[in-house]
């Protein structure tokens, strides 16, 4: 599946589970006050079994759409949460794209870091990695890190060949370089308050604004599979 096709799977999925709950609450709904939405779909995730647990292992991106490092430890409560849960295995985070253009660097990236520290330290999370990091960034975050980056995606739709320097760096460190295909945006503000348009009736979509989209996968250890995946967001409505 191609970048753009992972765009799509997104939108798709946030259509039907917004059009589903809608058409479940209805009317009873008040626009003018409401700050946040709980749009669920009960039967759209499986709860995994406390007994299948060490069986499994949960592993998770996340794609911070606003720049708001806490929002971390939402996303990460909230996929505990809707998964049953105590801790995640892995999670891996895609900073905010940067507007201006200019190049991430490690200042940019310290806040959402710590943030995801804490989540290790309170044994929330198991391992913490990054996302399209060259060689010198990467070096930079692992000195300065307490909690060291145990994994790196590269995208491989801008580099066909894993760069010799990051390869030898990532070897050294022990360090896992790991290959994708997510865009830079999988969700934008534009993308989804078009979607909320046009999956509940009435609604301000113009005062929406997502803060991060965490998207999930459940595997089974011993074969290798994926037992069950989804999409997890969280969005607040900035009405003036």
């Amino acid at each position: 599946m191609n970048s753009y096709e992972l765009a799509l799977q997104v939108r798709d999925c946030i259509q039907k589970t917004l059009t589903e709950w809608s058409s479940k609450i209805g009317q009873d709904i008040n626009q003018e006050t409401l700050e946040v939405l709980e749009c669920s779909v009960a039967q759209a995730i499986e709860k995994i079994n406390p007994e299948e647990r060490d069986e499994l292992k949960v592993s998770a991106k996340l794609f911070i759409v606003g720049s708001n490092s806490p929002s971390i430890r939402d996303a990460v409560d909230l996929a505990c949460s809707a998964l049953g849960v105590a801790q995640l295995d892995s999670v891996i985070i895609a900073p905010p794209p940067i507007e201006d253009g200019t190049n991430l660097s490690l200042a940019y990236l310290q806040p959402y870091w710590q943030e995801l520290e804490n989540l290790v330290q309170n044994k929330k999370i198991v391992a913490i990695g990054t996302s399209d990091l060259d060689k010198t960034l990467l070096e930079q975050l692992y000195l300065w890190a307490q909690v060291k980056p145990s994994s790196n995606q590269v995208n491989l739709a801008s580099c066909c060949v894993m760069p010799p320097d990051l390869t030898a760096f990532a070897k050294q460190r022990d360090i896992q370089l790991l290959t994708h295909n997510d865009p830079k945006e999988l969700l934008c503000e534009a993308s989804f308050q078009e979607v909320l348009q046009d999956s509940i009736q009435n609604v301000k979509a113009s005062e929406w604004i997502p803060l991060w989209l965490l998207r999930y996968s459940v595997i089974v250890k011993s074969r290798g599979i994926i037992k069950s995946k989804g999409y997890i967001m969280q969005a607040k409505r900035n009405a003036s």
